[in-house]
């Protein structure tokens, strides 16, 4: 004796659309996924302060990237001019500390050591082989 069981019809958690094929399917497709998640993500307050936190590094970043000529291994700006470009002291990504105690702050592989007089000594950290 076989017993058949009726299931619920499956829909999709973002659209309702019925779903067909893998039981497990939750979606009907990658764009109700996406939008699922994002829309999940976007609810927590820790999501919008990381996303900030993200957002304010890769500035930070691209700033220090536009000053630092890529044929100079260094250069020399004052704090004025990173702060006109919108550059936050507030985030870093690392810090790093040489042997005569300077501390170097890093926005991934682009730094700058806090210098005299409100001067920045802008690097980019070498290659890793």
């Amino acid at each position: 004796m076989f017993m058949t069981m009726q299931s619920a019809e499956r829909v999709c958690k973002t659209c309702n659309k019925s779903l067909k094929g893998r039981s497990d399917k939750k979606f009907c497709d990658d764009a109700c996924r996406n939008a699922y998640n994002n829309e999940l993500k976007a609810k927590t307050l820790y999501s919008r302060y990381v996303r900030t936190v993200n957002n304010t590094l890769l500035r930070n970043r691209k700033i220090l990237e536009e000053l630092l000529d890529a044929t100079q291994g260094m250069v020399k700006v004052g704090q004025e001019k990173l702060l006109q470009k919108g550059f936050s002291f507030t985030y870093h990504t690392h810090t790093f500390t040489n042997k005569k105690g300077d501390t170097y702050y890093f926005c991934y592989e682009y730094g700058y050591l806090p210098l005299d007089n409100q001067w920045y000594l802008l690097v980019k950290r070498k290659e890793q082989e």
